[in-house]
């Protein structure tokens, strides 16, 4: 058996990415709109050449960044299999794979559970939670979860027995979005992104007490204003086209690395929801 320690590891949403999950989105297209985004654009739908492309172009941003880049295999009956952070998390020096909350993504986790048993990393299947990774983000011993239609309280109730050394914190937010990470970002022990008037008054005034906000208009949000990626070092991967937020990050001493993946969103998701961290460096481990 390998030393899982050495493979895995991940303690919050901003210390310096080392090793990260994609998938092509090769396959990618919307056959029965499952967010208010892809709504939008069923007519015109994806461009899988041109989504294929911006992909790359990540992948190459991340790589250059000296981010060691796992592409799991794109298979074509998994029409949102970009969107990897859904499938699992890494919590600590283990990773969780998720059961997927709707039809048309039930699946896409044998891909990852191939590749791990493959690897020989250790992982927890949570055959009968309701949970996806959009919904999860850490910040050291505290885990807050969105309350979705993707995740519910009792998944939610279950991960707290699993985890007691963790403070697990529910985050009910409205129905119109699909995860807590499109409403809901964590950049820095001191930072992070919310789009307001989304989450429950009680939890939105504890969020205000740890987290500087910064708040993202509705325009943003449609362009996935909240869903960047920190990958260490204070950097953060962003939309070109969100340069208010952009701006604002970089006043707070962000440098942010700007790539175009405007065909990926059309499906609802962006560079969080496109990574499934496996190990972040923790400073003076």
């Amino acid at each position: 058996m390998k030393n899982d320690q050495f493979l895995i590891g991940s303690h919050n949403e901003y210390d310096p990415l080392k090793k990260v999950i994609l998938t092509s989105p090769l396959y990618m297209t919307i056959k029965e709109p499952i967010n208010d985004i892809q709504k939008q654009y069923l007519k015109d739908n994806i461009d899988t050449k041109l989504a294929s492309e911006q992909h790359q172009a990540f992948v190459d941003v991340l790589k250059k960044e000296g981010i060691e880049v796992v592409l799991l295999p794109a298979e074509k009956q998994f029409p949102e299999q970009v969107f990897t952070r859904d499938i699992g998390f890494t919590l600590g020096n283990h990773t969780f794979v998720a059961k997927m909350g709707h039809d048309v993504r039930k699946g896409e986790e044998h891909v990852l559970l191939n590749w791990l048993n493959e690897q020989e990393i250790s992982f927890t299947k949570l055959n009968s939670d309701k949970i996806e990774g959009g919904d999860v983000l850490i910040d050291g011993s505290t885990i807050y979860i969105g309350v979705s239609n993707r995740t519910n309280k009792k998944s939610i109730e279950h991960i707290k027995t699993l985890l007691p050394n963790y403070e697990v914190v529910d985050i009910p937010f409205t129905d119109s979005f699909l995860h807590l990470d499109c409403v809901f970002n964590i950049l820095s022990p001191n930072d992070a992104l919310i789009y307001p008037g989304e989450i429950e008054k009680q939890k939105l005034e504890l969020l205000e007490k740890r987290y500087s906000l910064i708040e993202v208009t509705k325009e943003e949000q449609a362009t996935l204003g909240t869903n960047v990626l920190s990958i260490g070092h204070n950097k953060v991967i962003s939309l070109p086209v969100n340069n208010r937020v952009n701006a604002e990050l970089r006043k707070r001493g962000f440098t942010v690395i700007e790539v175009d993946i405007t065909e990926i969103i059309k499906s609802g998701g962006a560079f969080r929801c496109c990574t499934l961290p496996l190990y972040r460096e923790t400073p003076n481990s």
